[in-house]
């Protein structure tokens, strides 16, 4: 179990967006070429347009800084989020509080696109899913929805093989024990269960089943998908 410290050693939170040569910002680079065609035919349609981020972060976007930067004064981000995030340094951003399950979110108002990357699988129970789901499209004719496939062998949260296969009591049990990827070890036994039962990662049909007006996108490495996204565009 290389990925996980042996209790008592020091953590700290893995950043894979500070390494311009990590893999993790080297895939979602990758996947904002996808993102790039909904921004683009906004602009071409339009002289400024708002994006909505579910669950984004202004680091996230430095992937986008060239894209942002060519188009300076034409892009709007607006950043959802349900606990609270740094304050935003560029004023392309604005950070609100909010649940991107809730069905009176941004009542009667629309954005150009909307956009999320790895959060759906947070929000809860498939219901929730649901409620998520229906707000991007509420929102929004063009979105990007990713999330991480469950059946590729690495666990993406918690960087174990084949975590997210194991009973709940086992991966809690480790959690006790282990720095886990993104989760310090967990001082008791309710926090280790929370910490499992908050990621629930979806596979290719339950993506289907949520987006079905969307073209599905497989992100594969080895032969094996590693992500799923969701790419809708307007009209």
């Amino acid at each position: 179990m290389t990925t996980a410290n042996l209790e008592g050693s020091s953590w700290v939170k893995p950043d894979p967006m500070s390494n311009p040569q990590s893999l993790e910002r080297q895939f979602r680079t990758r996947r904002f070429r996808h993102v790039r065609q909904l921004l683009e035919a906004a602009l071409e349609k339009q002289e400024r347009i708002e994006v909505l981020d579910l669950g984004g972060t202004e680091a996230y976007w430095s992937i986008a800084a060239d894209f942002i930067a060519e188009h300076q004064g034409r892009i709007s981000i607006t950043l959802l989020n349900n606990e609270p995030i740094d304050p935003p340094k560029s004023d392309v951003f604005q950070a609100i509080s909010g649940d991107a399950c809730d069905g009176e979110l941004f009542a009667g108002r629309s954005f150009d696109v909307v956009h999320s990357n790895s959060v759906i699988e947070h929000v809860g129970e498939f219901g929730r899913m649901q409620a998520f789901a229906d707000n991007v499209r509420r929102l929004s004719d063009a979105y990007f929805v990713q999330t991480p496939n469950y059946w590729f062998p690495l666990e993406p949260h918690f960087r174990v093989v084949g975590f997210q296969w194991l009973p709940v009591a086992v991966r809690a049990a480790l959690m006790q024990r282990y720095n886990l990827g993104f989760f310090p070890r967990a001082q008791s036994r309710e926090e280790a269960r929370r910490n499992v039962e908050e990621i629930r990662l979806l596979d290719a049909r339950m993506m289907k089943r949520l987006f079905p007006e969307a073209t599905q996108i497989e992100e594969r490495v080895a032969g094996l998908t590693k992500s799923i996204m969701a790419l809708h565009p307007a009209g």
